[in-house]
């Protein structure tokens, strides 16, 4: 009997499907960061997570068949990015190891998704792994700036943001909380940039919002309502 059958695929029939659709892969696994992250209240759990995603990562632009050029840089990145993962579990609150493990992070996010830009610009016609793209690219975007937010926190002190609830460093959901409302645009709600340093990365990420709707998504629908334009009746 048929895997189409008895819907049963098996490993074999998941890789492939992660091959036909790996943006969508990425996409599932970075949303269920957020719903897992929670869960994962100890350094080691997060630590572990956070490789598994960046398993994930790698082998979504693997298959996403990117150039060469930038399958090393995100590799270059990559490593020292797992390596410094590991080392924030054992050493949480070492500035130096959160220092680089921000700027590490952040730069492979933010190359990963100038990658997945250049994906789903790369031709005329507009496939589905594509329209999964378009929010494989922002929750990438998203993570990569809640890093940054964690470097701003590192370097100029905690005073940079406020919190109605408590003060101190802010907790990596919250950090993930503030990307996410700023790259939506949909206000700050409880956490504030309050510094210098914090305010000027918040605006380059709600002008990234802005332009990633503007530029990215517009031009896909534009894409696909000439796509549909040409059809026959």
């Amino acid at each position: 009997m048929s895997t189409a059958v008895t819907g049963r695929e098996g490993p074999a029939g998941w890789f492939r499907r992660i091959r036909t659709l790996p943006c969508a892969a990425l996409l599932i696994v970075q949303l269920l960061g957020i719903v897992v992250y929670p869960f994962t209240e100890s350094d080691i759990g997060r630590a572990a997570f956070s490789l598994f995603q960046l398993l994930v990562l790698v082998i979504a632009v693997a298959a996403v068949r990117m150039t060469p050029a930038l399958s090393r840089v995100l590799v270059t990145l990559g490593v020292p990015a797992a390596v410094l993962t590991i080392a924030e579990a054992f050493a949480p609150d070492h500035d130096v190891v959160q220092l680089l493990s921000g700027i590490t992070h952040a730069a492979f996010y933010l190359y990963l998704a100038y990658g997945l830009i250049r994906y789903m610009f790369s031709d005329e016609h507009v496939t589905t792994d594509e329209m999964f793209a378009t929010g494989a690219c922002f929750t990438v975007v998203a993570w990569a700036f809640a890093y940054l937010y964690g470097v701003v926190q590192v370097v100029w002190g905690a005073d940079q943001f406020a919190t109605a609830e408590h003060h101190g460093d802010l907790s990596w959901m919250e950090l993930l909380f503030l990307s996410f409302t700023t790259m939506t645009n949909t206000g700050l709600s409880d956490i504030s940039p309050v510094g210098t340093h914090a305010r000027s990365v918040v605006m380059l990420e709600q002008l990234s919002g802005l332009y990633y709707i503007a530029l990215v998504v517009a031009r896909l629908l534009g894409m696909m309502l000439a796509k549909f334009s040409r059809t026959p009746g």
